[in-house]
């Protein structure tokens, strides 16, 4: 039985982990082993651990890493601290295959580790283009690894003209998109409304999301902009500010600039103490997915918008340019960080409304095609070659 180590390091990188972590769970020849670390351990970003334990999934092993402050300096002394902690869990659960999920700066720590002590790496949603650090950290990654996993036939070609073994890079969609497919399924069964299910956690206004328009909002810092991140994030509050529509809002993630985001956020809320704004620090991905489905604008600077939101038709304002080169659908608008520019896009995708949904990044079944792969390997090579 081949041992599947499955990192999680934060709740986006869960989103993306959780369909195939059940898969694992559900193939006889693959155990499952849990790596919790980095925010997903930390209180004031959900504590996604206790999440996991309601989805029925158990760590094998956890370790923090995350030193405070959200500065550069913070950031590249967590990925040294989670390189020290990693390495000790892998030579302890001694897995056949280490499987990490993306770009986050923290998922370089048992990249490093692992590639180091010989065990075999799978990286899904490599080959893509986007800004800040996580442009550099994916491709790093890529060339760590062993077996690839693509979203886009386009993140595939990428891949291999890295030099990487086309043999060995498989296009099977973004996992994220089986997550999303079950749970806007399941949530036209529920008899639980969408306000039911938000009002009683968050913090701030409450209204009635099934029957009313609202603006869903999920802006993260940009690293390599750091300095900056604050004018960001109070240029589109200003904006939201004039439209006064209901919104909802999710903490930014522990990237280097997220003090900065926080801050702008509560300041902001301090003066104006809007009644139209409601917080989470976070929330289950399969709720997240709902309020994309229903928004009637999704804006900010998350992937979520590109990926999630191609398949749901989810009209989108991307702001700046953390996602700036990610493959992209009809549903998103490119904005910079300007107020008149912010507020012209919603404006028109507002009046736009729902989009086509478009299976850019997939048709929601990616984790059944990675287990299955994994599965069938009957041998992985640690020594890595350029192809060309």
């Amino acid at each position: 039985m081949k041992r599947i180590c499955v990192y999680v390091g934060s709740r986006a990188n869960y989103s993306s982990c959780k369909p195939i972590m059940r898969a694992i769970q559900g193939n006889p020849d693959l155990e499952l082993m849990i790596m919790l670390g980095a925010s997903a351990l930390l209180e004031r970003f959900g504590k996604l651990e206790d999440i996991l334990a309601t989805d029925g999934f158990a760590p094998s092993a956890k370790f923090y890493m995350v030193v405070e402050g959200e500065t550069p300096v913070t950031m590249a002394k967590s990925v040294g601290l989670g390189v020290i902690e990693s390495s000790t869990i892998l030579n302890n659960l001694n897995p056949d295959l280490l499987l990490v999920v993306g770009d986050r700066f923290d998922v370089m720590a048992p990249v490093l580790a692992a590639a180091y002590m010989n065990i075999p790496i799978a990286h899904t949603m490599g080959g893509e283009i986007t800004g800040t650090i996580d442009e550099s950290t994916r491709h790093a990654i890529t060339k760590f690894s062993h077996i690839h996993f693509p979203a886009t036939e386009e993140a595939r070609n990428r891949i291999v003209k890295l030099g990487e073994n086309p043999d060995h890079v498989f296009n099977v969609g973004c996992p994220r998109l089986d997550l999303v497919k079950e749970a806007i399924t399941n949530a036209n069964d529920s008899t639980i409304t969408l306000s039911d299910a938000l009002n009683t956690i968050g913090v701030g206004a409450t209204f009635d999301l099934d029957q009313s328009s609202f603006i869903l909002v999920s802006q993260h810092p940009v690293t390599t902009e750091y300095g900056s991140n604050r004018v960001q994030i109070e240029s589109t509050l200003e904006v939201l500010n004039r439209f006064q529509m209901p919104t909802v809002m999710i903490w930014p993630n522990v990237d280097a600039g997220s003090d900065e985001v926080s801050k702008g956020i509560r300041t902001f809320r301090e003066y104006f103490q809007p009644n139209w704004l409601h917080l989470f620090t976070n929330l289950p991905v399969e709720q997240y997915f709902m309020l994309m489905d229903r928004c009637a604008c999704l804006i900010g600077n998350s992937s979520s918008a590109i990926r999630e939101g191609a398949f749901l038709g989810t009209p989108a304002v991307n702001i700046g340019t953390r996602q700036t080169g990610r493959t992209r659908g009809r549903n998103v608008v490119d904005v910079q960080p300007i107020v008149d520019e912010i507020e012209s896009a919603i404006g028109k995708q507002l009046k736009h409304g729902r989009y086509e949904s478009d299976d850019l990044y997939g048709d929601g079944s990616a984790s059944q095609r990675i287990v299955k792969i994994i599965a069938d390997l009957s041998y992985i090579s640690v020594q890595k070659r350029i192809t060309y």
